[in-house]
């Protein structure tokens, strides 16, 4: 979902030096959000048909009042655990634990690592000490971590990445369609580490609804499994990973141009049922500028048109235009959601563009924004997310984004039907004129 904060700017390359802020605070996902609270404490709302709010039950919390606030409980992640990080994927939620473990929980294709089908988090007793961590080999740990439409892959404590859960379109990045984490033996030291080339290490990951695209130590990313419409952004329409030689040397690098580095990824869904997916991803750059390519049927490209890039030669590296943010405007990050993108802006603003239906671009409409030169992203007004405030975090999930704001409130904008938006009731935000700003209520989560 494109929560890859990207706060190490322009990092010298070297995982170890990533602050701590680079971990996710704020998490979106298809209908759900999730948010790490001072303390490790991490509350989770919205829709629960599969447990992934981690509470040990299917209610769903935000959508009726009395539900969020002090009345949200916390999930249990064991005795003693706190939330270092969170990922949020379309119905399962994975977390970064303060002793570097990984647990998943909620719809499980195999995608909570678990060697088996079965949901957590949806019946009692599930939870806390009772769900076990996810296998990630012998004495490894997790720094990072990426949650997509049923897989989920963790950069490890010496830069490798593991990938596991669905993989018919080779999203996990291991030259074959075997699901991996559903059945017994297929996690910790069995499951092979993603190649992404000789000596290169994996500083970052995000995970789509059917593919996986990596940030490495070099500068570089790479983007592996399903490929309609060029989401993998080499210039033709043919996955990648699902077969023998398709990675590592033979992958390659995404071209932005020359010199280009990049800081930052935010990788798109579409939650379609449809065999195709014309999902779109977005890298940003050193200096920060923004590039996306892929999918575009609704502007989410941010270059005035609605025709895909990075299906056919000659698309990418320079003929890619980057999505103008208006006059001496950088980006810092970048998420993206289901046809639309928010970026957080160095002035602490956010703008987002593409997608509209439900009012996620927080523009006070539902007109769809960045396909045509007279809804330039450039032109575009910035959510307005109350009197004097900025932006510090940003979370886009399937058709709704939520802010964590300079004075550590949370607000969310756009869809609404399973509460995720956390205002106990299901009344869609930024639809409509006079919804955003001052009159947007924070989420209450104490």
């Amino acid at each position: 979902a494109g929560q890859d904060a990207s706060r190490d700017g322009a990092s010298s390359g070297d995982a170890a030096t990533l602050p701590a802020a680079a971990n996710v605070h704020l998490a979106a996902g298809g209908a759900h959000t999730c948010a790490i609270l001072t303390g490790g404490v991490l509350k989770c709302w919205g829709y629960n048909g599969y447990g992934q709010l981690g509470l040990g039950d299917t209610k769903t919390r935000g959508a009726v009042a009395g539900t969020m606030g002090a009345n949200l409980p916390a999930v249990s992640l064991g005795a003693g655990r706190s939330a270092v990080s969170v990922a949020v994927g379309d119905m399962f939620t994975c977390a970064i634990l303060d002793n570097a473990q990984v647990k998943c929980w909620g719809y499980n294709f195999g995608q909570l690592g678990l060697g088996d089908t079965q949901n957590r988090g949806d019946a009692p007793g599930e939870m806390g000490d009772a769900l076990p961590a996810v296998d990630l080999g012998a004495g490894r740990t997790a720094k990072s971590i990426t949650a997509g439409g049923t897989h989920a892959c963790a950069v490890l404590d010496d830069g490798s990445l593991k990938c596991w859960g669905y993989n018919a379109f080779g999203q996990l990045g291991l030259g074959d369609s075997r699901t991996r984490g559903d059945g017994p033996g297929e996690m910790g030291n069995a499951l092979p580490v993603v190649d992404v080339g000789p000596g290169r290490r994996v500083l970052a990951v995000e995970a789509g609804w059917r593919r996986t695209c990596a940030r490495l130590d070099d500068g570089t990313a790479k983007c592996w499994g399903a490929n309609d419409g060029g989401t993998l952004g080499l210039g033709d329409s043919t996955s990648r990973g699902m077969f023998a030689g398709q990675m590592g040397a033979a992958l390659p690098t995404l071209d932005f141009g020359p010199g280009a580095r990049v800081v930052g990824l935010g990788v798109g869904h579409y939650t379609s049922t449809a065999l195709i997916d014309f999902s779109h991803a977005c890298a940003l750059l050193e200096g920060g500028a923004l590039k996306c390519w892929g999918g575009n049927y609704a502007g989410e490209l941010g270059i005035g048109d609605l025709e895909r890039r990075g299906d056919a030669p000659g698309e990418m590296g320079s003929a890619l235009p980057p999505v103008g943010m208006g006059a001496g405007r950088t980006v810092l990050q970048i998420s993206s959601g289901e046809a639309f993108n928010c970026a957080r802006l160095d002035n602490g603003q956010v703008k987002c563009w593409g997608a509209n239906a439900s009012g996620q671009l927080g523009l006070g409409d539902t007109t769809n924004r960045g396909g045509s030169a007279a809804t330039a992203v450039a032109t575009l007004p910035p959510v307005d997310l109350g009197t004097g405030r900025t932006v510090t975090d940003l979370a886009v999930g399937g058709r709704h984004a939520c802010a964590r704001l300079d004075n550590d409130a949370i607000r969310c904008w756009g869809e609404n039907g399973d509460g995720e938006l956390g205002l106990g009731n299901t009344t869609n935000r930024g639809d409509a004129a006079g919804q955003l700003g001052d009159a947007l209520p924070v989420v209450s989560l104490q």
